[in-house]
């Protein structure tokens, strides 16, 4: 790929590199490692040795992808019929040892989406048409199935089943081996099979700088979700008249609006 920069990439000799692949400024690609003809890298990315990076693959730049990671591979859905889905994933993420990424399909947007600044754990599995945040954390053995949604900042323990379509709300937490199969709004946090919720994440919102303050006030959110006897609706419509004192609440209201397999409650 032309540039301007100059190159210092660090390809290992035993790498198998397609010559129509796009290779960013400062990349290292370590021994075994496969890419294919359609994968771009950005610049000072590292990755490990036996990668395989395949189909139609854009990585961004400052990413570190560990050892037997597969990246890019067809969707484990019996629908795929070889269209030129992707998967796309930003900047700055770290992709730890045995993860599968695998991209989109035609039935969905077509693309499986990594956000910025992830932290996915070993043998995490990222189905297809999945769309990850920013920030977030996928804890070893993590595995969320096709077309599922994860915020920013969320973080799922280790073992955490989702179930296809589930959506999982910004800055909320799972515990090691939860299984969901509605969807976890915002802030919370559950654990268990089947899954419960047990409060907000009080100690993930304070290191992230909000006021204790706005945490009180997502702490009688919560009550008004689970503790007090109020339909779904007439909770949402409740906090939707708290938005304007405290706007934290407002992703918690959109998400409450748009869930289609019902919440966690």
């Amino acid at each position: 790929m032309p540039t301007d920069e100059p190159r210092t990439n660090m390809i290992h000799p035993t790498a198998i590199v397609h010559p129509k692949a796009k290779i960013g400024a400062n990349v290292s690609i370590g021994a075994y490692t496969i890419v294919g003809e359609h994968v771009e890298i950005g610049d000072n990315t590292w990755v490990g040795p036996h990668v395989v990076l395949e189909g139609h693959l854009r990585i961004g730049r400052d990413n570190r992808i560990f050892q037997f990671c597969s990246l890019g591979g067809e969707p484990q859905d019996k629908k795929y019929s070889g269209e030129p889905t992707r998967v796309e994933i930003g900047d700055r993420n770290t992709i730890r040892e045995y993860c599968t990424i695998n991209a989109g399909t035609a039935q969905d947007a077509g693309v499986t989406r990594i956000g910025n600044d992830n932290w996915i754990m070993g043998y995490v599995h990222i189905a297809h048409d999945c769309q990850v945040g920013n920030n977030t954390i996928f804890a070893s053995n993590a595995q969320i199935a096709g077309h599922c949604h994860v915020g920013d900042w969320a973080i799922l323990g280790g073992m955490t089943g989702v179930h296809q379509f589930v959506k999982i709300g910004a800055h909320a937490m799972t515990g090691g081996g939860t299984i969901l199969f509605q969807d976890l709004p915002p802030y919370v946090m559950a654990s268990g099979n089947p899954a419960k919720t047990y409060g907000i994440n009080t100690e993930g919102l304070r290191r992230r700088g909000f006021s204790n303050e706005a945490i009180a006030a997502l702490r009688r959110a919560y009550k008004t979700i689970y503790r007090s006897n109020l339909t779904l609706t007439e909770a949402i419509e409740q906090l939707a008249q708290q938005q304007d004192e405290w706007p934290e609440l407002k992703i918690l209201v959109d998400f409450l609006r748009e869930a289609k397999r019902g919440i966690l409650r």
